[in-house]
């Protein structure tokens, strides 16, 4: 079975609430804003294309917010998670790095770079900064990095630790979607159907399919004999992802029976 899926095929970047000390009035004129006030705009701009997958423009948008303001941390983690999505890995380690060292406690800033040196197999270091992110007295969304916790566990072969930070995480936010989605592999991989499909359900109430969670339900409705299910989910996975990885897995499946 494809018990746990590869580590980092999704960031699980925390941007939160980055602007709030920082943002600036729209009565505001350019002319009347200091540099620092158009850097926190341009960083602004920057993360909301990066969220939207515009790389290009997102990065532009965080180079000139770096020109306008060169000693402010938030705007080097945000090219941080840029250089790491370009596969620009040594990159993106000199730019966390810098950002730590403006913001030593910044919790945004450890989370990010404890989730980039967990998915490089540096997990001691990672798990000991995601930590540090969660003492942060100012850390009111430590789902971020319980979940990233359980996925350095997950990668690190000890998927006891990681169901625990999974749980965690939804004890800080029930509705977090990643974290959901870990737990329903996580009892289908132990043979726990029905928690499976309660999990799956949670998911579905806060967010779409994936690939992966068609996969899962398909796996899990077999095994609880509801063929009907599958069918559904299957012709929704082949229909809504039809190039992805699980899919041709099921039609590999298919033909091979």
């Amino acid at each position: 079975h494809m018990l746990y899926k590869k580590y980092g095929a999704c960031l699980i970047v925390c941007f939160v609430c980055i602007f709030l000390s920082a943002c600036v009035s729209t009565t505001k004129s350019s002319k009347q804003m200091s540099s620092k006030e158009k850097a926190a705009l341009y960083l602004q701009m920057g993360v909301r294309y990066m969220e939207l997958n515009m790389l290009k423009t997102a990065k532009e948008n965080l180079d000139i917010a770096l020109d306008l303001d060169t000693n402010n941390a938030e705007i080097y983690n945000a090219l941080g998670v840029i250089y790491e999505r370009l596969n620009q890995n040594a990159v993106a380690r000199q730019n966390y790095q810098k950002a730590l060292a403006i913001d030593g406690n910044n919790y945004r800033i450890k989370n990010n770079y404890g989730r980039f040196l967990c998915a490089r197999n540096q997990y001691n270091e990672g798990i000991r900064l995601l930590n540090e992110a969660l003492k942060m007295p100012l850390n009111n969304r430590k789902w971020f990095a319980y979940t990233n916790i359980g996925l350095c566990e997950l990668k690190n072969a000890k998927p006891t630790l990681a169901e625990t930070n999974f749980r965690k995480a939804l004890q800080s936010n029930s509705q977090y979607s990643p974290a959901l989605l870990e737990m329903q592999k996580i009892s289908y991989g132990k043979g726990k159907f029905l928690s499976a499909r309660a999990f799956l359900e949670r998911y579905l109430a806060v967010t779409s399919h994936t690939p992966e969670s068609l996969w899962y339900a398909v796996q899990t409705e077999r095994a609880l004999g509801n063929n009907a299910l599958v069918e559904k989910y299957k012709e929704q996975l082949f229909r809504s992802f039809p190039l992805s990885a699980q899919a041709k897995q099921l039609k590999t499946a298919v033909k091979t029976n």
